[in-house]
């Protein structure tokens, strides 16, 4: 009975996995279902992933046998070229190191003279060796020779005139055989022989420095050669100054009607990441200082209207209580305190005690984000500084001093009056401090001062020739001694700013010439404006000669609904109502220009 039953379950037993499980019957089950195309695809996905797994096994293994083999000939093709060289021609005493460099030096009397073997170069090789296109003509050989002794330095650098390769002729339907390069002597300035001139350029134009001669100087260069400014938005002189810098500010940038600036130089309150917005990221950063001493004097006089300075009689009496009149919260009263700090994007230095973490924090800054800062003190050397930087000629930094004071409305300052300058204004002064002395590690590695000497007086010397060529008096004029008043500088405060008067015998180029150098900012500016943006600034002209009917109704409109008709005027280009560069057009007024100043007969 028993044994029955074992039997019967050991039949059901082994039903059970013949019928089930062997592997025929369960793909038959799954292949039948209705996920059959699933499990189709996942086989044959598997089997292609396995496939492609030992293809790449196999490859492997290839390229390594390939690359030991290539190793072990290239190793013995070195060891034999060094071993060849070292027995054949190794002059005695002399190393490998220097003889595969092409370098050896000897001791003459109570100097050293270095002496460089030329080594050939890519551009000498034959044609078909390497694809040369876009190369200098002129290019710094490696054959040099240096002298040193107890009379000084002297540097001689040959240049090789390089010529075109063979494949840059046939272009032209001809064929030459490589030709050796031809050595010529040329003089070289330091660092600037084979640089090109950089186009993408933002000067950071700081208040009372110096900085509208430096704005005309790249005026003139960019007008000249056609350049694109960055100029500000709605005809404004300024980049909506106080505020803090934005990409819409500028004209053009955000309707998107200008594909690329070159140039960035008009008054703005920096902010870099805006800034980057708008230039490209090949531009170079500068702009220059003054000492916070004699700049408190001139912001003084220039700016003696803000509130600030409206109710003190004198320099001395506001230095001797300076936070009686100092409100941050007035319009414009940035101007008193710390305003190259303000300018770069900083604080005052109102906020916080602790303004020597401030300035360091400032300087790094600075450092970051600016390739150059200049001195408004020696502004000659600064202009081959940045000469030798942008890769410029003598004849784009040459210059006439614009928007300068004459002489009776300077102020000779105490003593006792400089220190609390200083005082007053510590970051500032920290600032320029740090900037004075790498201004003049600049000079050292540009040539070093002698040769500083040089190109200053060569620059001077232009300047003299300018000067008697183009100004009628030979220097500068009070603004009620300007003949042409549409040359007349802008007045404010109560500093004189001076004008030229130009010579009436000049006709074609030069007097083109002659007339940007003297022509002011804001003239400039607007001439600059009409020149790029023709239709906007003729669509301006014809809104300000529509009919007395329509300005009455547009100013009654306004009177009805003065909110919102100053939000919508404020709204455009993306401008805030709390913009004190709007609010205060008595200080920074737009100067339309009753004829263009760049017509020349």
């Amino acid at each position: 009975m028993i044994s029955s039953q074992r039997k019967k379950v050991k039949g059901q037993v082994c039903f059970f996995w013949s019928a089930s499980m062997p592997l025929n019957a369960w793909l038959k089950g799954r292949l039948w279902t209705h996920l059959r195309f699933v499990w189709l695809g996942l086989m044959l996905l598997t089997l292609l992933c396995v496939a492609i797994q030992f293809l790449g096994v196999v490859r492997q293994s290839r390229n390594s046998i390939i690359m030991k083999q290539s190793a072990t000939k290239k190793f013995f093709s070195m060891r034999f070229t060094h071993e060849f060289k070292k027995t054949h021609t190794t002059p005695q005493g002399q190393s490998d190191s220097a003889l595969l460099s092409g370098h050896s030096q000897h001791r003459d009397g109570g100097g050293i003279t270095e002496t460089t073997t030329p080594v050939p170069s890519a551009d000498t090789q034959p044609a078909g060796s390497a694809g040369i296109t876009g190369r200098r003509l002129w290019e710094k050989s490696p054959s040099h020779s240096y002298s040193q002794g107890t009379g000084g330095q002297k540097t001689t650098e040959t240049f090789t005139k390089r010529t075109p390769a063979p494949q840059d002729t046939r272009s032209l339907g001809q064929t030459l055989p490589p030709q050796p390069p031809q050595a010529t002597t040329r003089p070289v300035s330091h660092g600037v022989a084979s640089c090109q001139p950089k186009n993408h350029i933002v000067f950071l134009k700081t208040h009372k420095t110096a900085s509208s001669t430096i704005l005309n100087i790249l005026y003139r260069y960019g007008d000249s050669r056609n350049l694109t400014f960055a100029l500000p938005a709605l005809r404004h002189s300024q980049l909506f100054y106080p505020m803090t810098f934005a990409a819409h500010f500028v004209e053009g940038f955000q309707s998107k009607t200008v594909k690329e600036y070159n140039i960035m130089c008009n008054h703005m309150r920096f902010m870099p990441e805006e800034v980057k917005k708008v230039m490209p990221e090949e531009t170079f950063y500068f702009s220059i200082l003054r000492n916070p001493v004699s700049m408190m004097e001139s912001i003084f006089i220039y700016y003696k209207s803000i509130a600030t300075f409206h109710k003190t009689r004198s320099l001395e009496e506001f230095l001797a209580d300076p936070w009686k009149f100092y409100n941050t919260s007035l319009p414009n009263n940035h101007y008193a305190k710390n305003l190259l700090a303000f300018d770069f994007g900083f604080s005052d230095g109102s906020i916080g005690s602790d303004e020597e973490t401030q300035a360091k924090l400032a300087i790094s800054m600075i450092e970051k984000n600016f390739d150059l800062i200049l001195l408004s003190e020696y502004f000659d050397e600064s202009m081959i500084l940045l000469k030798n930087a942008l890769c410029w000629t003598l004849d784009d930094v040459v210059s006439f001093k614009l928007n300068s004071r004459n002489n009776d409305s300077r102020m000779k300052l105490h003593p006792d009056t400089i220190d609390k300058i200083k005082v007053w204004n510590l970051l500032d002064w920290k600032i320029y401090l740090h900037f004075n002395a790498t201004f003049w590690r600049t000079v050292d590695l540009m040539g070093g001062q002698e040769r500083m000497k040089q190109e200053v007086a060569m620059l001077k010397q232009k300047r003299e020739q300018l000067t008697k060529t183009c100004l009628l008096e030979g220097g500068a004029v009070d603004p009620s001694q300007v003949k042409d008043k549409d040359l007349s500088p802008f007045q404010y405060g109560a500093a004189v700013i001076q004008g030229y008067n130009l010579n009436p015998e000049l006709k074609g180029p030069i007097r083109k010439q002659c007339l940007d150098l003297i022509t002011p900012e804001l003239q400039y500016t607007a001439a600059l404006y009409e020149k790029q943006f023709p239709q906007l600034s003729f669509n301006q002209h014809l809104s300000q000669k529509q009919p007395a009917s329509r300005k009455a109704t547009i100013s009654r409109s306004r009177s009805l609904n003065p909110k919102v008709s100053t939000e919508k005027r404020l709204a455009q280009g993306g401008l805030r109502q709390q913009d004190p560069s709007i609010r205060h057009q008595k200080i920074f007024p737009k100067v339309p220009p009753t004829r263009s100043l760049r017509s020349v007969p």
